[in-house]
């Protein structure tokens, strides 16, 4: 199952706002069937993710592979690394030349040097999702089913505002990786969430609450695997998320899509809200037949997407 990701090295990149790359490593993995033996369903990962969606070390074990939701003997899963994330070696220091938008079109880029013509889906949690919308807008054909989930075409300013938080504590502190992390997981998870896992304990050991060591744990884990500027251009992805930027309206760009949308969204998430996710499905709805809205119920906020397989699974049986 474990594969080393492939590498794919793209020229002469212009990004959105002007900054000219000579070349830039895409690199990718697949699971499943052969290239071009299956459906292919792209899998976008979320900030901290990466191309290993399966396998030892996947972060999407329990969605897919053998009889899982998305089998992976039905289907053919291709992941990038979106560039600069680290795991595949590549870093990109100048993080604010990049756009949601331009790691969409390094994407579709990847697609056509694999001679792929139509996806069967995308499918993507949190920024991941972001980036499946802006690959649709950009080539409305590009799949045939698009499933954002806990994710919208745009960042609010709720968003935006939490990730210059986020970037002021990645710039700013002793310890940057951790103390965002810290500060991200309040955004990830709710108070209903804490209150159900801690019940305002203590570790008598550290003589702290267990809430403190939990958020201490999750951010020494990820400064031990997370490059610095790989947070720093994933917060500023996040931040970027816009499908009608210099486009038009939102009608304008979202009714060329040609893919069955199949938003999901997660009543507790405090980072993209279930409000926003029923706007957007509403606005959707006076112009386009194919697209559903659907919502995971659960304490636990935008994490949940990583949490409640069962609902998951149950909300996407039909398309796979």
């Amino acid at each position: 199952m474990e594969n080393k990701p492939t590498h794919i090295a793209l020229q002469n990149f212009t990004t959105e706002r002007g900054a000219f790359y000579a070349s830039i490593n895409l690199s990718f993995q697949v699971f499943g069937q052969a290239l071009h033996t299956a459906p292919i369903v792209l899998v976008n990962h979320a900030l901290t993710g990466n191309s290993q969606v399966i396998g030892k070390t996947g972060w999407w074990n329990d969605l897919i592979g053998e009889n899982k939701t998305i089998d992976t003997r039905k289907y053919t899963i291709l992941a990038f690394n979106v560039p600069g994330n680290g795991f595949d070696g590549f870093l990109l220091e100048n993080y604010s030349d990049f756009t949601t938008r331009d790691i969409a079109r390094i994407f579709i880029d990847g697609i056509k040097c694999l001679r792929i013509r139509q996806l069967y889906a995308i499918i993507g949690g949190s920024i991941g999702g972001g980036i499946a919308w802006e690959m649709a807008a950009l080539e409305p054909r590009v799949t045939q089913h698009l499933i954002p989930i806990a994710t919208d075409w745009k960042a609010t300013d709720w968003l935006i505002a939490n990730c210059f938080l986020q970037e002021q504590i990645l710039n700013n502190s002793n310890n940057p990786i951790e103390d965002a992390r810290i500060h991200a997981m309040l955004c990830y998870r709710t108070p209903e969430s804490f209150k159900f896992k801690f019940q305002r304990t203590t570790n008598e050991e550290l003589a702290v609450f267990n809430v403190e060591s939990w958020l201490g744990h999750h951010g020494s884990k990820l400064q031990k695997r997370f490059q610095l500027s790989s947070y720093r251009l994933m917060n500023q992805l996040l931040k970027t998320i816009d499908i009608t930027r210099n486009k038009g309206s939102f009608e304008e760009v979202a009714s060329k899509i040609e893919a069955d949308i199949h938003i999901i969204g997660i009543d507790s998430d405090l980072f993209f809200t279930a409000e926003e996710n029923r706007a957007t499905y509403e606005e959707l709805k006076k112009y386009k037949e194919n697209v559903s809205y659907q919502e995971i119920v659960s304490i636990h906020g935008h994490d949940a997407f990583l949490i409640e397989y069962e609902q998951l699974d149950n909300l996407l049986a039909s398309i796979f």
